[in-house]
């Protein structure tokens, strides 16, 4: 396997220029016969989730392919679905470089991107694109600039744009990179956009005569009465599904390591156990209502069914497959 050389050659770039590099690259043999170079066979494993069907229950989690450049390159590897975005209306730069950290020896990343992304109707046109034949979600958020209290609005609109070409609809409430995003994700302020999201929901079912089911991502650092609030306003708005979790704002496992006190959200293996008692925690509380995509830390087949074991029905992958390459998804479809 060719991944641990190229991601040698990778590791000695900064963390974003590695990612440009590899996605300049991954572009060009995209939807070409070139993808050969990167597509591997997995075995089908077929789930239902969120009434649709899988080809197996291993994703990209959202992050890594923001603007939707390299679905088909992507798709090529093996991924059941696979998360575009956090896209949002209007095209963003993010926040000031450096902004992106490696934790080598914890096998982490650290990121404060800030949403950087070229605008929802750039991605929906890459979307139009794509041949890939997978279940397609598309995680959206707000421009930085869009006040908290108007950040519903945001929402809405990229729901309107995206309805027609996703499997599903990400709603990115959870991001610790934008100020003030998390407060969406509790009381008045949650229900309020809930409540919205699920009426614009019903009314672009009936204009596209089509359902596209609706998850909401959630942060792994709230308490256990804030988790069990949040559970419950989910499944009184009848959201579609979970996705459990983003990144930690803690640094509690990487005290001491170089970069550890940059300041953005820490994903990557000192975030599985924590991601994994979140989602036990809310398998609990939501007791079936709804189901939860498992991410956070997953890094080997074990990782992944620990994930499933929790309550997970689907999961995700982002740092362990900048850690471990395209064998990582295969090692993980196989045995899962």
């Amino acid at each position: 396997m060719l991944y641990p050389l190229v991601k040698k050659a990778l590791f000695q770039l900064s963390p974003e220029r590695a990612h440009e590099l590899t996605f300049q690259q991954l572009r060009r043999i995209s939807g070409t016969p070139l993808e050969f170079l990167v597509k591997q066979s997995v075995p089908t494993k077929a789930v239902t989730c969120m009434g649709l069907t899988f080809n197996n229950p291993l994703g990209l989690a959202a992050g890594l392919d923001k603007d939707g450049d390299c679905i088909d390159a992507l798709g090529a590897m093996g991924f059941g679905f696979i998360e575009v975005g956090t896209v949002t209306p209007r095209p963003q730069p993010g926040n000031d470089k450096p902004r992106l950290f490696r934790l080598v020896e914890a096998e982490g990343l650290i990121n404060r991107m800030g949403f950087n992304n070229l605008g929802v109707d750039n991605l929906v046109e890459n979307v139009k694109r794509s041949r890939f034949g997978g279940v397609l979600g598309i995680n959206i958020g707000k421009n930085k600039d869009t006040p908290v209290e108007q950040g519903k609005d945001d929402y809405l609109i990229c729901m309107e744009k995206v309805y027609p070409y996703a499997g599903y609809i990400a709603i990115n409430i959870s991001s610790p990179n934008t100020a003030g995003l998390r407060a969406l994700q509790f009381g008045e302020a949650l229900d309020d956009l809930l409540l919205a999201i699920k009426n614009k929901q019903l009314e672009l079912q009936a204009y596209h005569h089509k359902y596209v089911p609706v998850a909401v991502k959630i942060a792994p650092d709230m308490s256990e009465e804030e988790l069990v609030n949040v559970a419950d306003s989910l499944v009184r708005h009848n959201i579609d599904g979970v996705i459990a979790t983003n990144t930690t704002t803690g640094r509690d496992l990487v005290q001491g390591l170089k970069h550890c006190n940059q300041t953005g959200g820490l994903s990557g293996r000192p975030l599985q156990s924590r991601s994994t008692e979140v989602i036990h925690r809310l398998s609990r509380e939501l007791n079936g209502k709804l189901p939860i995509i498992g991410v956070g830390g997953i890094d080997s087949m074990i990782a992944a069914r620990e994930k499933m074991a929790a309550g997970a029905s689907l999961i995700q992958i982002y740092s362990g497959f900048i850690y471990h390459g395209p064998r990582l998804i295969k090692d993980i479809i196989t045995h899962i």
